[in-house]
């Protein structure tokens, strides 16, 4: 968000009056038994699946003490730690990292309050933006975010490259709704062609997220759709399309790792871990990756 957009909100008025009652400290940040212990009750009570503990999920595999300058606002009921949120501190902006609380004091929206407290410290050294988060559209568990500072919220169209108000946001900016349906298109195509062909969520499109296999530049596509006998890990042939540059892309892709756990739906793909090994065509359009394709295929029959 725009700190300089942000218009007066009340609600945020109602939150700091309503938990004046507790002690809010703003400070650099740290992990303690205390917060971990918190974050242990906190994660009790969610619906999806956190991780582990507080330090993994700030630091993952590096250091204790980080890399960046983070800070914390830490709320307490006399001296009961019932919330804490992170956010780390740059040059012009911030970013909130992660914010949890007491299931115990869950009517006093200290999720909501934290987060607010973040952008008034942000304020206070002039900083120009803060990021509160990613939300999910169709997971209302993340909608709450849309409603703090809504006059400043921008999300990130992915087409454009370019920050746009949050109130213009539509279906059509959702990445796996377009890849879902662009896809979906060449799908029909090559149907009426006789070249068959499977749409499939992939599993392990976020494999890049773990630290351990960033350096790996693994396929990280949510949604494919793979060629002729591909689904038997024959990955010659798979066609994504790419929010980015708005191009179909045809991959070949090979096999790099064998998951420990696979997803027994057949709409999944999760035989492998894969990565794509080069490109093979793009187009714009789903004709003219469907022309190419069958242009390609009908050689390579021949010459077989």
């Amino acid at each position: 968000m725009s700190l300089a957009e942000l218009k007066h909100d009340s609600s945020r008025d109602k939150l700091f009056k309503q938990n004046a009652i507790f002690r809010t400290e703003v400070r650099p940040a740290s992990v303690t038994e205390e917060k971990e212990a918190l974050y242990t009750r906190y994660r009790e009570q969610i619906s999806f699946e956190p991780m582990a503990s507080l330090t993994q999920l700030l630091y993952g595999d590096m250091p204790a003490a980080g890399i960046y300058n983070s800070f914390e606002v830490a709320v307490y009921d006399n001296d009961k730690l019932i919330a804490v949120g992170f956010f780390d501190v740059g040059g012009i902006s911030a970013a909130g990292i992660v914010s949890v609380y007491d299931p115990a004091y869950k009517k006093y929206s200290l999720g909501k309050y934290l987060i607010y407290s973040k952008i008034e410290y942000c304020k206070k050294l002039s900083l120009q933006y803060f990021y509160p988060g990613y939300f999910v559209p169709g997971y209302k568990a993340f909608d709450y975010k849309l409603t703090i500072g809504r006059s400043a919220l921008h999300f990130l169209a992915l087409h454009s490259q370019e920050w746009t108000s949050i109130d213009k946001f539509s279906p059509e900016y959702i990445p796996y709704t377009v890849m879902q349906s662009r896809l979906k298109e060449v799908q029909q195509i090559l149907a009426g062609r006789t070249f068959e062909s499977k749409l499939l969520k992939y599993e392990f499109f976020d494999a890049n997220l773990f630290p351990e296999l960033r350096s790996a530049a693994l396929f990280d596509f949510p949604v494919m759709l793979i060629c002729s006998d591909a689904w038997n890990n024959n990955l010659n042939h798979v066609i994504v399309f790419d929010v980015r540059d708005a191009h179909y892309h045809l991959l070949q892709c090979i096999p790099v790792y064998i998951p420990n756990v696979q997803v027994k739906d057949p709409d999944f793909y999760s035989e492998y871990i894969i990565k794509e090994e080069h490109e093979i065509f793009r187009s714009k359009s789903a004709q003219g990756i469907v022309d190419w394709m069958t242009d390609y295929m009908t050689h390579q029959t021949i010459s077989v």
